[in-house]
């Protein structure tokens, strides 16, 4: 099809419902390595049709095409530079004899769905091009192809997100779903008013950037490679197919995405499967139950474990923190509940290639170094855990830490988990739940939860199971009206998301089983590594064997007891849970989550 327009900035609104094609003509002797270049990164780059050298028709996208002339406007490249741009390539048919021509998948083609879903598209209603941007985000490279990825910009009003990612998720040929909704920095895009391709489009008040990849990626992929002669079309200068683009209709819960807010600075969603999503809320249910009937069934947060470890997914660098001396009496003081819960998110958190270490007490460095050395050693965790600890020396003495060199905008952690911590009362104290002032045993780890507030991009999780953890400030007036003590214990510091649990380590087990549910949803993984590359999931057998088990668990606390830390009160209750003693009843937890997980 063949559509002469002297202007082509608003071409969606003109032939919606047509699929169009980017277009890519390269040396015949480049086809096959540009081919697999494509197929290594299918988000930006969904191949429609590769012809033969000197074919310029292309007959499964159009009955009577000339790729010469089909496209409004050329762009000449020539080793690497863009020497020019032509209304016409007939001037080049001889040396077109020897190339090839890609057409590559465009997302003008989904702009028809997304107007059909009762979404605004905006560049249609600004009568304008799309605005395009290049990212610092890499795609796989193939021999001498390599870039960094091209995104299009669609503004879309907050309430319309999730059926905005519905709309275009099964559009694969047009690019699928958003590869990023939110602030354009975390793609390294510095000012949307500066679009690299395309004109400006305008974001009207409640309206969220949301980013797709975009086929302009290949024409970076051209200026790299620096091939003496190569043609695309001008961005935005489509080819037009003959085909209609057709509705894909989801199925199955396994592929409806939904779109969750994981952090307010900077603005950022990300996207799950509603299966993944249900499994994680009924681990978030398993764990909720009150063994000692001691009223944290009111502190629960409905959805804080399944945003939590989206947050946590999307981490480069975790910190985790624990440490609650309830035995203030005894050497050491700490108790049982925390470090297998912890030990379990960093084996994961290993497992899933990021950067983890542990921060505690300068008092029990060493009872945690023995800990993690023999954890390495029973297979618990891969290779040992920096240990890191905590001084206040000065006023910005936590944003050093946290901060290469105290700077905001260099974090050494993206994320912050405490779980079973010691948190900070409203006086200052910190209490144990008998009111017993501790004090003197725990140092002052929770200025770092204060300080992450401070720091864009860096997130903090806070479990619990009695109200006085780090992190439960975000419930601390239920914990005040429910728990016993709770005027005097509550903890005051606040995480971005709180995980109350029975017992805190079956909140730090859930995590890892999250975050394995996370990783094996295709629809997140493709979210996360931004469409371009190969999907992880190869490596689901080395994530399987590091989530916890009741072996694991067994060895751990057997190891706990030899340096001599003691149960929490809570583990030594005698009561029954589902029929067993309640110290039974951690093994019988394991086994309830793992079933879920592994469904």
């Amino acid at each position: 099809m063949f559509i002469n327009y002297a202007a082509f900035s608003f071409l969606s609104s003109t032939i919606s419902g047509y699929k169009q094609a980017n277009v890519v003509i390269l040396h015949k002797s480049l086809a096959d390595d540009f081919e697999k270049f494509c197929h290594a990164n299918e988000g930006p780059l969904p191949l429609l049709y590769r012809s033969k050298p000197g074919d310029w028709k292309c007959p499964p996208l159009s009955s009577d095409s000339d790729i010469r002339t089909d496209c409004p406007q050329y762009r000449i490249y020539e080793h690497g530079a863009c020497t020019g741009s032509r209304k016409s390539l007939k001037e080049y048919s001889e040396q077109l004899k020897d190339m090839v021509t890609f057409y590559l998948g465009c997302s003008f083609s989904f702009e028809k769905a997304v107007q059909n879903a009762n979404i605004p598209v905006r560049n249609v209603e600004q009568k304008c091009n799309v605005s395009m941007y290049k990212t610092v985000v890499p795609c796989y490279s193939v021999s001498t192809f390599c870039c960094d990825l091209v995104v299009t910009m669609r503004p879309i009003p907050e309430s319309k997100l999730e059926a905005a990612v519905i709309a275009t998720s099964e559009l694969k040929e047009a690019h699928g779903a958003p590869i990023h909704m939110g602030d354009p920095g975390l793609l390294g895009i510095q000012d949307l008013s500066k679009p690299d391709y395309g004109d400006q489009v305008q974001l009207y008040p409640g309206d969220i950037p949301v980013f797709w990849a975009c086929g302009v990626t290949g024409v970076e992929a051209v200026i790299n490679c620096r091939t003496p002669l190569a043609f695309t079309h001008s961005p935005g200068c489509m080819f037009v197919t003959d085909l209609k683009n057709d509705n894909v209709t989801v199925r199955s819960s396994r592929e409806i995405p939904q779109v969750h807010l994981i952090s307010q600075d900077p603005l950022h969603y990300s996207i799950v499967s509603a299966e993944a999503a249900q499994k994680i809320k009924t681990l978030e249910t398993l764990i909720g139950i009150d063994p000692g009937d001691r009223g944290i069934i009111h502190l629960c947060r409905q959805d804080e474990l399944l945003k939590a470890c989206l947050s946590i997914s999307h981490a480069r660098s975790v910190l985790i923190t624990t440490g609650f001396p309830t035995h203030f009496t005894y050497e050491p003081p700490e108790e049982n509940d925390g470090p297998p819960g912890a030990l379990a998110i960093a084996a994961i958190l290993q497992a899933l290639e990021k950067e983890v270490a542990i921060v505690t007490d300068q008092r029990a460095m060493n009872l945690n170094k023995k800990i993690i050395e023999e954890a390495v050693q029973l297979g618990i965790l891969k290779r040992p855990i920096p240990l890191l600890s905590y001084q206040r020396e000065s006023a910005d003495s936590a944003l050093m830490f946290l901060c290469e060199n105290g700077d905001p905008g260099r974090p050494r952690f993206d994320h912050l988990i405490a779980i079973e911590r010691a948190g900070m009362a409203a006086d200052g104290n910190y209490y144990n739940a008998r009111k017993v002032n501790i004090k003197h045993l725990v140092d002052p780890i929770d200025e770092l939860f204060l300080a992450a507030q401070t720091i864009p991009g860096v997130t903090t999780t806070g479990v619990g199971d009695g109200g006085n953890e780090l992190g439960m400030g975000k419930v601390q007036d239920a914990v005040k009206k429910h728990i016993k003590n709770g005027d005097i214990i509550a903890c005051d510091v606040e995480a971005d998301f709180t995980i109350v649990a029975g017992v805190s380590n079956w909140g730090g087990y859930a995590i890892a089983c999250a975050l394995y549910i996370l990783s094996t949803c295709e629809i997140h993984d493709r979210y996360l590594r931004k469409a371009v590359g190969f999907p992880r999931l190869s490596k689901k057998t080395v994530w399987l064997s590091a989530l916890p088990s009741v072996t694991k668990e067994e060895k751990l606390l057997k190891t706990l007891v030899r340096y001599g830390v003691r149960s929490g009160k809570t583990a030594s209750l005698e009561m029954e849970v589902d029929g067993l003693p309640f110290y039974n009843t951690h093994s019988l937890m394991i086994e309830k989550l793992l079933q879920e997980t592994q469904q």
